[in-house]
């Protein structure tokens, strides 16, 4: 699984370019663990995941703005996440990004920081990880 991620940041997560022109920083992944600590320090977690996948269980105290929506047998991009994004979050806030695996976030990840979002963490393996380590969940 980490060979993915590395893969996933040393390709195109780092092409990614700003507005201005300047390369967006990458966010940084972390495993959930290390995510756990970091939230009951105060960073918030957002949940990428759609609302049904959200409502079946989540971390506690996330807030749910999904990256993607369910199709048909698909996916399509939610095309006012930045938005809603926006209205829950400052671009200074220490925020924590899951889904469910960790593909999701990643994409999420790299758009906000390309928004100018600056407090950003991926949780590495997402909700399926989470669950896995027996961390705290609500439904």
């Amino acid at each position: 699984m980490h060979h993915f991620f590395a893969e996933i940041l040393a390709g195109d997560v780092r092409s990614l370019v700003t507005g201005a022109g300047k390369e967006a920083a990458v966010p940084s992944s972390v495993p959930v663990r290390v995510a756990h600590e970091l939230l009951q320090a105060g960073h918030r977690y957002l949940d990428v995941r759609t609302s049904d996948e959200f409502n079946g269980g989540h971390v506690v105290g996330a807030t749910n703005i999904p990256f993607m929506f369910t199709v048909g047998s698909g996916m399509t991009k939610n095309p006012k996440f930045l938005e809603e994004v926006s209205k829950s979050f400052g671009k200074d806030d220490e925020i924590l990004i899951g889904c469910l695996s960790g593909k999701r976030s990643l994409m999420a990840a790299s758009e906000l920081s390309s928004a100018g979002f600056t407090g950003l963490t991926d949780v590495a393996g997402g909700y399926s990880s989470w669950v896995q380590n027996n961390l705290p969940i609500e439904q």
